[in-house]
């Protein structure tokens, strides 16, 4: 948790905030405290997204909708005001971290422990699709584990942003690329068959600390979850049959969620629960974490308490480091508020929000949303003290997925977003096939053989991945003279949010029909790009250019370019 701003409320509603929890593409989150003494998660939608007033509308539903949702494995929403200047939302403070955080620093969890998360998982989504309501974003940094069982959170209120105009610049929407159910990821109806299906990669994650669908890049995730079997490593015996019958990729073929919950737990999740289901080092920390909360009390501030919420003029910052690969599953994105409100954790001098990279500091802050899960990893762990939760924040209708040819998306509101260099030790390194210099004119007049005048220029247009399904942004092509061997030009992919990933072309065959380069991602890329290298073919269409990578990683892009000049 982090202290308050000097530009952040003190006072939302009836609740005084202790601190900053974090945030994500639809607001920040904080710890709150009631009049009554009632320890509460506040979300506060960021401020542009109050002047939607469709907005507005679908939010006010969807937490109308939200508080019918009840029962043992669910966090109540507690209170709301849509109406508000800037809306927000309370739910119950759960003690606990999210499985994302759990896993991330300790490992799988126990056969025992992943029954009873199965079973109480199950139940709570059972209750949730018998008041006709759909989750869509169950994923592992949104469940809690506490001390009296998992904890399913985010229930509706994502919802509220689909359709909302002002998301279409911001790219906040649903789902997260391993976790989505193949109807989702090709837009397809959603019913409750979809949370099993999402269900069923948090069982299996909860159990291998693996995602069932790995990838380096969003369309590599979803072109797995679509065509491909999941990967189900070393989990076996009942645990597997569940998560495999889940997974299936036709939803009429998968169990019921009360189903998953009976096969788990013949007696009840409670059953379970109740003869403790934690491991011992999980029920400590969350011991040690609720003794904690109990000695937290709001920072004094020399000004007076905000009646309400204040408008935020800095970039959202979040809570902790980025968490986990177990969203692409790994990332952002928090059901959409941000991460889940874990708790708290005491972190050394030092180890906060990192400052820029050297090659960020021109990129705007915050485009994309992903799920930041706090957990308790200190700097110098290693690897499994930070992993990227690649929950990345869908912006496309139906949940068709905006990626990059070189990007992984997993871009937060922090500050350095999308850095992972402290936990493999260092900045990335380019391919080691790239060339040293392969554009570097050598004076002697051989770049301006082979290509014919009709490629040279610079072009332009709209590229889509995985056969046509997936809408990646716009494709700049520059092509100049050049002779083999040398550089051809570079392709810079500006994705839906305004980021952007360079490649460097180099030639490598003229035909009559077409010319063939080999393309590697350029130097000074963000560790976010794909840097490998992958061959490219431009041909003629009319007066366009039809540009073609094999790029299987980015999901064989293509886009049809015109010439701009």
């Amino acid at each position: 948790m982090q202290p308050l701003d000097v530009d952040e409320p003190t006072v939302v509603g009836p609740y005084r905030l202790l601190g900053r929890l974090g945030s994500g593409g639809m607001g920040r989150v904080y710890l709150g405290r009631s009049a009554g003494g009632r320890t509460v998660a506040v979300k506060i939608v960021h401020p542009h997204f109050a002047l939607d007033e469709e907005f507005r509308a679908r939010f006010r539903r969807e937490v109308d909708a939200a508080r019918r949702v009840g029962g043992a494995w669910t966090a109540p929403v507690l209170d709301a005001d849509p109406d508000a200047r800037v809306p927000w939302v309370a739910t119950a403070y759960a003690a606990g971290p999210s499985l994302t955080a759990a896993v991330t620093d300790g490992g799988p969890l126990p056969d025992h422990s992943v029954r009873a998360l199965g079973a109480g998982l199950g139940e709570a989504l059972a209750a949730v699709h018998d008041l006709g309501l759909v989750h869509r974003d169950v994923k592992p940094s949104n469940v809690l584990l506490t001390l009296d069982g998992p904890l399913l959170i985010d229930f509706g209120i994502a919802r509220a942003t689909e359709g909302t105009a002002s998301l279409t610049s911001t790219g906040v929407s649903i789902g997260s690329p391993g976790y989505m159910s193949p109807e989702q990821i090709l837009g397809k109806g959603v019913t409750g068959a979809a949370d099993v299906f999402s269900l069923g990669a948090v069982l299996a994650y909860a159990a291998t600390g693996e995602p069932p669908f790995p990838g380096d890049s969003s369309a590599a995730l979803l072109y797995k979850v679509v065509h491909e079997e999941p990967r189900l490593g070393t989990l076996d015996g009942e645990v597997r049959d569940v998560v495999a019958a889940c997974l299936a990729k036709d939803p009429s073929a998968r169990p019921a969620p009360g189903d998953v919950a009976r096969h788990l737990a013949p007696e009840g999740a409670a059953r379970l629960v109740s003869g403790g289901w934690l491991p011992g080092p999980l029920v400590e920390r969350v011991s040690r974490s609720a003794v904690q909360l109990l000695n937290l009390e709001a920072a004094e501030r020399s000004s007076g308490a905000v009646s309400g919420p204040v408008g935020f003029s800095r970039p959202s910052v979040g809570a902790g480091e980025a968490g986990d690969s177990g969203d692409s599953g790994g990332g952002a994105a928090p059901g959409v508020f941000g991460p889940p409100p874990v708790m708290p954790t005491p972190t050394a001098p030092g180890t906060g929000v990192p400052a820029p990279r050297e090659g960020d500091r021109d990129r705007p802050p915050g485009r994309l949303s992903v799920s930041v899960a706090a957990t308790s990893a200190q700097a110098g762990e290693g690897r499994r003290g930070r992993r990227l939760s690649c929950t990345v924040a869908l912006a496309v209708a139906g949940a068709m997925a905006a990626v990059t040819v070189g990007s992984v998306f997993v871009l937060d509101l922090l500050p350095g977003g999308g850095s992972n260099d402290s936990a493999d030790g260092g900045t990335p390194t380019p391919s080691a096939t790239a060339p040293s210099d392969p554009g570097a004119d050598k004076g002697d007049g051989s770049a301006r053989a082979p290509v014919p005048d009709r490629y040279v220029g610079t072009w332009e247009g709209q590229a889509v991945a995985v056969d046509g399904n997936l809408p990646l942004g716009t494709f700049r092509l520059t092509v100049r003279e050049a002779a083999v061997g040398e550089k051809l030009g570079t392709l810079r992919h500006t994705d839906l949010f305004g980021g952007t990933c360079d490649d460097v072309l180099t030639l490598k065959k003229v035909t009559d029909k077409q010319i063939v380069a080999d393309a590697v991602g350029a130097e000074g890329n963000r560790n976010v790009c794909n840097q490998a290298l992958h061959t490219v073919r431009l041909t003629p269409v009319g007066d366009d250019l039809r540009y073609e990578s094999d790029s299987e990683d980015s999901g064989r892009p293509k886009a049809r370019l015109s010439r701009v000049r």
